[in-house]
């Protein structure tokens, strides 16, 4: 039985790590680089996976978890490759990467990515599977809903069995709001991350939520399904999860910062 309140802890200090540099037990540092479609991450983890250090940055430089720009790609994680070094004061030498699933052919873009940064790249997964690593649950199904995808990983005995991803995402959600108040794009992700304005937008983003619940249903065995595990920056949205519960009749949870939990994951499978 997962106990959530650990996770909640965890993924608590990650989010500390953004601002708070820790001290790593042991002398070999792992690190996760999460391309996403609305934000670069990295966070660092020490050989115990404690969480380190974490730096991020809002990016346009990815569509669909495809590299549409490599060379602005490649500038934004040599920058936050050099924020943690300067606050680590150590390089940083190997990392570990993630595709959305079902865009494997992508790796040696994202590959290409960090090698022009400077990273070494010891392993690559399948962004679902990586956050499976925090949630390290037995049957269930973690669902990492993204700026431009929905990706799915079934597991069973505590394996991944079956992975899935299909294109609508936060970045859907975006144009919703864009059109429904007539602005511009921008402006429109920016409500969306306004805590403040969540229960306002919510009715209006519903419709495609409930594509997103018709897509999760698609590919689980609910007779075999108990509970599902959002992630992804899309999660963050409050009240996401009641209406996937709603939709789906599975029990739907997610930890406080979802934002964080698939980066995290990639960076405990980086091979040092």
């Amino acid at each position: 039985m997962l106990d959530f309140s650990q996770v909640e802890g965890f993924m608590d200090k990650v989010e500390r790590s953004q601002k708070e540099t820790f001290k790593p037990v042991g002398e070999k540092l792992k690190v996760g680089l999460d391309l996403g479609t609305a934000y670069i991450v990295i966070v660092v983890l020490d050989e115990e996976n404690n969480p380190i250090a974490c730096e991020k940055q809002a990016a346009e430089v990815l569509r669909d978890g495809v590299v549409v720009d490599y060379s602005g790609a490649s500038r934004i994680v040599r920058q936050l490759k050099e924020k943690l070094e300067e606050r680590l004061s150590r390089e940083l030498v190997n990392c570990a990467i993630a595709m959305p699933a079902g865009t494997e052919g992508s790796a040696k873009t994202h590959g290409y990515v960090a090698e022009g940064a400077g990273f070494e790249v010891t392993n690559v997964l399948d962004e679902p599977s990586a956050a499976n690593s925090i949630y390290n649950i037995e049957n269930g199904v973690v669902v990492d809903i993204g700026g431009g995808t929905t990706g799915l990983a079934i597991i069973e005995g505590g394996k991944v069995t079956k992975i899935e991803d299909e294109p609508t995402g936060g970045t859907h959600l975006s144009l919703v709001l864009a059109g429904n108040y007539k602005i511009p794009f921008a402006e429109a992700e920016a409500m969306k991350q306004d805590y403040a304005r969540h229960k306002e937008i919510l009715p209006v983003v519903k419709a495609v939520i409930e594509k997103m619940a018709t897509i999760i249903s698609r590919y689980i065995d609910k007779s075999m399904t108990d509970t599902i595990y959002l992630c992804g920056g899309t999660c963050c949205l409050t009240g996401i999860e009641k209406i996937i519960e709603s939709e789906t009749g599975i029990k739907t949870i997610k930890p406080k910062n979802p934002f964080l939990v698939t980066p995290t994951g990639i960076a405990m499978n980086c091979l040092t």
